[in-house]
């Protein structure tokens, strides 16, 4: 037995071989044969991106940020969102961000900050979430991709936090951004007038 044919470990499973089962230029699905951490047979699907999902919480001096409505494929419905794409890996995921912005809602930022990197899907995709805070904010013109037919809505943030909790958005990056900047409001994380803005 070769190298290559010898079973590896991933944690607590084996795995005993790995094929590509579907590609396209945004996923790549790999399933293999494991033994699971009991020892019992199985197969393990994974989806791997190939791109960082980036997203972008703008924040203006009223206090108000911009949701993006677009029509979600998989699940058939209409979805409002905070801006966000996605940064190639070997990108600055910065510079990802200020682009997407830039190119969904026409806004350009002199100030940002992580809000956090989250694991969207860790039990069957490695797809990494970075999101951000943006202020001191330029508007433009949005320049959105051909294939995307987008809609702006300029809103209040707390009213944003009450469509989150309220079940008007359901997208799971818009929450994670939302409480993360909350709670980094409340914990003193940002600039002070930056954090008012948050927690009117």
């Amino acid at each position: 037995m070769s190298d290559d044919e010898r079973p590896s470990k991933i944690g607590p499973w084996t795995v005993h071989t790995t094929e590509l089962s579907y590609e396209n230029p945004w996923i790549r699905v790999e399933t293999s044969t494991v033994a699971h951490p009991d020892g019992s047979p199985g197969i393990y699907g994974v989806v791997r991106y190939a791109n960082l999902a980036i997203g972008v919480l703008p924040i203006d001096e009223s206090g108000h940020t911009w949701l993006v409505g677009q029509h979600r494929f998989p699940f058939d419905a209409y979805s409002w969102e905070l801006p966000e794409g996605g940064g190639p890996r070997a990108e600055d995921p910065l510079d990802a961000a200020r682009r997407e912005l830039a190119e969904e809602t026409g806004l350009r930022a002199g100030n940002w900050q992580v809000l956090g990197r989250w694991d969207v899907s860790n039990s069957v995709s490695d797809e990494t979430a970075i999101g951000y805070l943006a202020w001191g904010l330029t508007e433009g013109e949005a320049q959105p991709e051909p294939s995307e037919a987008l809609t702006l809505k300029r809103v209040f943030f707390p009213d944003l936090v009450s469509m989150c909790l309220d079940g008007e958005i359901g997208d799971a990056f818009t929450h994670l951004m939302v409480f993360a900047a909350l709670e980094r409001a409340r914990r003193g994380d940002l600039p002070d007038e930056t954090a008012r803005l948050l927690l009117r």
